[in-house]
């Protein structure tokens, strides 16, 4: 702000920039300034004058944009005033989310304060409150929508995982990666597994671990079904059981690899020998009883790394059985593979082995293959045009992942069987929609389940206690979310499986009603 008028800046710079001689001590006697402080106005008034002479931003535009930069200054401080207060239906949405995803209390009140205002960010025991509230509401919401997904699980993955050692029983449909089941307790015997499948009346198979529990639960749901039959009535269709090739080829792993770590062992050990038959020679000692050792432990290491490179390539030729499609493209059939395993077995030597062999004998591990061809079968009765179909699915997928010479040979395998198709049936691309849909659908593994297994652990480590409550409200949330990655990019679980839900997200869902819900759902099941 200026302190002097205008006209005597201007009148001290003229008696400067004259240069007469005597004109600055005359303009210091009449206006009362120190000859320094007129050379003082005089220094500002010229470079005042530069600056205004220089192209750019003109002081006119910079008082402008001054001016709208106060005006939008003000009007974000009074969005922020309108909006600091957030509305506690989204501090609830916010802390409900959180828990669902695995985020402990402290850490969606660490959340709620970067954007809340210190003094409206809600106390523990209120996220606390607001989250047990939500997890109640989620176990109505749940019951509504698992009745609806009855019809639609046929198959399901079951496993369970310990919490502070009390077992939770889980199920996920392995397809849409739907998580249907996460019961708590009371424990893992066949009468609480029986239970737990009971609630799903179109199931048709199972893949588990092979767990004496789940094996028997198995049996009492397919005796609950018979002795429920009518006199006259059908014989129902029973639940089959398939042993999990997941834990069957992670128990050969696990023995091969503690093959290798012996064989190690064994040739550091003689390493160690030969190291003491130099030492006693460089002390001019007889070697003969140390050199003798080393032979015999370099021996050892010979026959167990021959024993670990049969094991290596007998369990290359398990993984090869357990999988779908030979080398020559041909679909396995229970005897060929069966073949395959037992010949497999027979090359493992040592008690070691016992427990994987006895996975490989057993009936339940190749049932994915008595499955897979019975949906074939039903799919295209004629054998030869199935066979060819299925050949043309198997080069077809081989043709996309394939590059230079060996691509210009699968795409002519793949013309080849078109061909033949096509003279075995005129209209065989639509059989050929049903093979690729059962081939691409097949199932062998629980790995589904184990991956749900995986994240619920990790919520595990951040939780001290998770109760029902609390595992409903994560399932909800899971097969509400969209995927972000993968071949289920962009679905939902419950959309993946066939659920038609209105038009909400997992919030609104989880507010409303659960008698509504059903009637919107029983409405839209009309209409399509």
């Amino acid at each position: 702000m200026l302190t002097l008028p205008v006209e005597a800046w201007i009148g001290n710079a003229a008696a400067v920039v004259s240069g007469a001689w005597g004109t600055v001590t005359r303009r210091s006697e009449q206006s009362g300034y120190s000859r320094t402080a007129i050379y003082q106005h005089a220094e500002r008034v010229v470079q005042a004058v530069a600056n205004e002479q220089v192209t750019g931003i003109r002081y006119e535009a910079l008082w402008a944009e001054h001016e709208r930069l106060k005006v939008e200054n003000e009007a974000l401080w009074q969005a922020w005033a309108q909006t600091e207060d957030l509305h506690e239906s989204k501090q609830r949405e916010l802390a409900s989310a959180g828990a669902a995803m695995g985020l402990s209390l402290t850490q969606i009140g660490v959340l709620l304060t970067i954007i809340l205002p210190r003094r409206l960010v809600p106390s523990r025991a209120t996220v606390g409150r607001w989250v047990k509230q939500s997890a109640q509401q989620s176990r109505g919401i749940l019951k509504v929508l698992d009745r609806a997904c009855q019809r639609f699980v046929l198959a399901l993955c079951l496993d369970e995982i310990f919490f502070h050692r009390e077992p939770i029983l889980m199920g996920v449909e392995p397809r849409s990666l739907a998580w249907l089941e996460a019961q708590r307790g009371p424990d893992r015997s066949g009468e609480s597994w029986a239970k737990v499948i009971a609630n799903w009346p179109s199931l048709e198979h199972v893949i588990a671990d092979g767990g004496q529990g789940l094996e028997r639960g198995v049996k009492l749901a397919n005796a609950a079904r018979l002795q429920a039959q009518e006199p006259e009535a059908p014989r129902p269709a029973l639940i089959t059981m398939g042993l999990d090739v997941f834990h069957t080829e992670r128990e050969v792993e696990r023995v091969l690899q503690r093959l290798w770590k012996g064989v190690e062992r064994q040739i550091e050990t003689a390493v160690k020998a030969d190291g003491r038959v130099s030492q006693v020679k460089r002390h001019g000692q007889d070697s003969r009883g140390v050199a003798g050792c080393a032979g015999r432990a370099w021996a050892q290491a010979e026959r167990r790394f021959d024993e670990a490179v049969q094991a290596q390539e007998a369990v290359a030729q398990i993984h090869e059985a357990l999988g779908w499609f030979e080398a020559s493209g041909h679909l396995y059939s229970r005897e060929r593979a069966q073949a395959q395993l037992d010949e497999a077995s027979g090359q493992l030597q040592g008690e070691c082995w016992s427990k994987a062999k006895r996975m490989l004998k057993d009936r339940r591990t190749l049932s994915h293959l008595d499955r897979l061809h019975a949906h074939l079968n039903l799919a295209v009765p004629e054998l030869m045009l199935r066979d060819a179909l299925v050949q043309v699915w198997y080069w077809s997928r081989l043709l996309k992942r394939s590059q230079g010479d060996d691509r210009v040979r699968l795409q002519e395998m793949v013309v080849l069987e078109q061909v033949l198709c096509g003279r075995l049936c005129s209209d065989w691309r639509e059989d050929y929609v049903k093979v690729d849909e059962l081939l691409r659908e097949a199932v062998r593994a629980s790995s589904a389940v184990e991956g749900v297994n995986s994240v619920v652990r990790m919520h595990q480590g951040r939780h001290r206690h998770v109760s029902q409550e609390m595992l409903d409200l994560k399932r909800l949330y899971w097969n509400c979310r969209v995927f972000r990655e993968g071949q289920r990019k962009g679905h939902s679980p419950y959309e993946l499986l066939g659920l038609k839900l209105p038009p909400l997200d997992w919030w609104q869902l989880l507010q409303m009603n659960p008698q509504e819900l059903e009637q919107k759902l029983l409405t839209q099941q009309v209409r399509l």
